[in-house]
């Protein structure tokens, strides 16, 4: 894995030298502020060994450059399991975006609301998070591990940084706190699954992010991790609405410009971390 992740660096560094402080993973319809980036664009499929986005809203570009003046690295778009991928694949990119130098992950996706108040358009920083798919055996770590990369085992008890986190409810108090459930999709989920992670602690439910976080962990980076909330997830059989990928698109139009605000905010007083 180190091998292929040099040789993807070596690529990217051939085409800019930029040492990014923090990376930034833009999920479904989110991929439009990647356009604020003064950098250079990089097609995942020229990237060595880089998986190919195929998911709609997903462009599939890695852009090293600054954004509102810091140096970053951003992904325009994201892979997912439920395209075909593997959770090494899946992770991939987190483990090159480490390798360029950021120390600080911030992610972003579309996310299903469990809880009750939540409602659509809102922005839940998360705290926590559940992968019934992860504890079945399709955690990004199995296999044999490079020590060089990261520990064997490493903890996942405060995955979410818990200063950035406190960072973004000082400077956006109507962003909310939640725990994520990770599934695999691509199918939205029955109301059975919905009851049985509301009964588990989960306040929102997608399709990303967690096999992204355990890596980013592995590697040493700090995470943040922002949902915007773009449909109500159904929890009983008779309940007349149904989930519509239409219905998640529609959303984001409310989401898009409450996201802009927030990162704007957010990014000029990231933290700066030396290592």
């Amino acid at each position: 894995m180190q091998e292929l992740v040099r040789q993807a660096v070596d690529f990217i560094q051939a085409r800019v030298s930029l040492r990014p402080e923090f990376a930034l993973v833009l999920g479904s319809g989110l991929g439009d502020f990647a356009n604020a980036v003064d950098g250079i664009a990089i097609s995942y499929s020229d990237i060595p060994h880089f998986p190919v986005a195929t998911a709609p809203g997903h462009v599939g570009a890695l852009i090293v450059g600054t954004l509102l003046d810091r140096p970053c690295v951003v992904m325009q778009g994201r892979v997912h399991m439920y395209e075909g991928y593997d959770p090494q694949q899946v992770t991939f990119p987190i483990r090159v975006m480490a390798a360029l130098g950021a120390r600080t992950l911030l992610l972003t996706n579309a996310a299903g609301g469990i809880r009750p108040d939540y409602r659509v358009g809102d922005l839940v920083v998360i705290e926590d998070h559940l992968s019934l798919a992860v504890a079945a055996g399709l955690d990004p770590l199995r296999g044999p591990n490079d020590s060089e990369a990261g520990p064997r085992f490493p903890s996942m008890n405060k995955a979410y940084d818990a200063d950035l986190i406190d960072l973004v409810q000082r400077l956006a108090p109507e962003v909310q706190r939640g725990v994520y459930a990770h599934v695999v999709g691509p199918s939205f989920e029955p109301p059975a699954l919905i009851r049985l992670l509301r009964l588990a602690g989960c306040d929102l439910v997608g399709m990303s992010t967690v096999p992204e976080v355990i890596v980013a962990r592995h590697v040493g980076l700090k995470v943040l991790a922002i949902s915007a909330i773009t449909d109500i997830a159904v929890s009983a059989v008779d309940h007349a609405h149904i989930t519509t990928e239409n219905e998640v698109w529609a959303s984001m139009t409310i989401v898009r410009p409450k996201l802009r605000a927030l990162m704007e905010q957010l990014i000029p007083t990231l933290p700066i971390r030396h290592e």
